[in-house]
């Protein structure tokens, strides 16, 4: 892991930093839908999903966009800002989700720097764009514009 100062970090928009696969297994899915609450045939019941045009179950969109923490700790050759001492969401500017992830299919994240700005002495804003791909898929699962805040 490379560590870095806030102020160099500034100096990386756009780079692009990538994440080992991860595979999206049916046990995943089903403890996400018991976390939530959603238990969408499409989701839990591969039977019937097999008569879907998906062809088998799928993972919830929102567990899709709450894969970003696990991704974000496999990314290969990671950079990090020295001395943090907390990170927060903050929110984000959107979410799309373009392509279904079969249960069993292996995803990755991709992260864009989009922007890194001080809002106060201490506390950073960072944005990034954040994209899950499917292994063997030229679209991705999802795209977001992710925003997070760092304090050091």
């Amino acid at each position: 892991m490379t560590t870095i100062t806030a102020q160099e970090m500034a100096g990386r928009i756009g780079t692009e930093s990538v994440s080992e696969w991860v595979e999206v297994s049916q046990e995943m899915i089903d403890k996400f839908a018991d976390a939530t609450g959603d238990h969408q045939f499409i989701h839990i019941n591969p039977a019937m999903a097999a008569m879907t045009p998906f062809g088998g179950t799928i993972a919830h969109g929102f567990l899709t966009l709450s894969l970003m923490p696990l991704l974000s700790s496999k990314i290969i050759d990671p950079v990090t800002v020295e001395g943090v001492k907390m990170g927060v969401n903050y929110g984000g500017n959107k979410v799309r989700f373009l392509t279904p992830v079969r249960s069993g299919s292996k995803v990755r994240g991709r992260f864009k720097l989009l922007s890194f700005d001080e809002k106060k002495p201490g506390q950073w804003q960072q944005t990034n764009e954040f994209s899950v791909e499917i292994e063997g898929s030229d679209k991705p699962a999802m795209i977001a514009e992710w925003i997070s805040q760092i304090f050091v």
